[in-house]
């Protein structure tokens, strides 16, 4: 029951966002600067989230985030 209800509640809010996103679709008109800028972010949000990706991974390959163990010599007194 609690599936069918996070179904059907997922959905409708599916629903309601494409119904504001198709009516303000056609709302206004962008010009090209401003298709240019919208292509542009995108394209750079993209690389930047693969570069940061590609990071994640090379550091977890080189032992980079391996846990450190320092081993200190007692204290003689």
């Amino acid at each position: 029951m609690k599936i069918v209800l996070l179904v059907v509640s997922l959905s409708a809010i599916l629903a309601a966002s494409l119904v504001f996103a198709l009516a303000g679709w056609d709302s206004s008109s962008m010009s090209i600067h401003g298709w240019i800028a919208l292509g542009l972010g995108t394209f750079l949000s993209l690389a930047l989230g693969g570069g940061l990706m590609a990071l994640v991974f090379y550091s977890a390959r080189k032992g980079y985030d391996d846990r450190i163990e320092v081993d200190v010599p007692p204290d003689q007194d």
